[in-house]
């Protein structure tokens, strides 16, 4: 029953929706809080994957910040920053302290949002391996 509620609240388009409302600001704020999400990813008991997709994200808003790396839709840049600060709030949709449930939602929207990026973090890692 609480997996249905959190499927309803939980999809494509409230990512989306949230994404577009995301601000440069939010990218400075997710940047700025970086090593809280890198610790609450790596010890929420996330798969490995997750976290160091995270640590990823978060070198792509870097370079971006820094105006190292543009070739990236706007919309990207949003969602990464949306999902990441999404992780970091423990008291979203489904609080962080509730064992064993606390941590779906912040999966669910993180994957959500990662398949909207997938193929922008690929062009990423790729100018990433021509950088070095």
């Amino acid at each position: 029953m609480i997996f249905d509620k959190i499927k309803d609240k939980i999809n494509e388009e409230y990512v989306k929706r949230e994404a577009n409302k995301t601000r440069p600001e939010d990218v400075t704020e997710t940047l700025d809080n970086q090593k809280q999400i890198d610790h609450k990813m790596s010890t929420a008991g996330l798969l490995e994957k997750y976290a160091e997709l995270g640590k990823l994200m978060i070198n792509m808003l870097k370079d971006y910040k820094k105006g190292h790396y543009h070739n990236v839709p706007w919309f990207t840049i949003a969602s990464i920053a949306f999902a990441l600060l999404y992780v970091l709030n423990p008291l979203d949709l489904i609080p962080d302290f509730i064992p064993g449930f606390g941590y779906v939602d912040d999966l669910s929207v993180f994957t959500l949002a990662l398949r909207f990026v997938e193929t922008d973090i690929h062009k990423y890692l790729d100018w990433k391996l021509e950088q070095d």
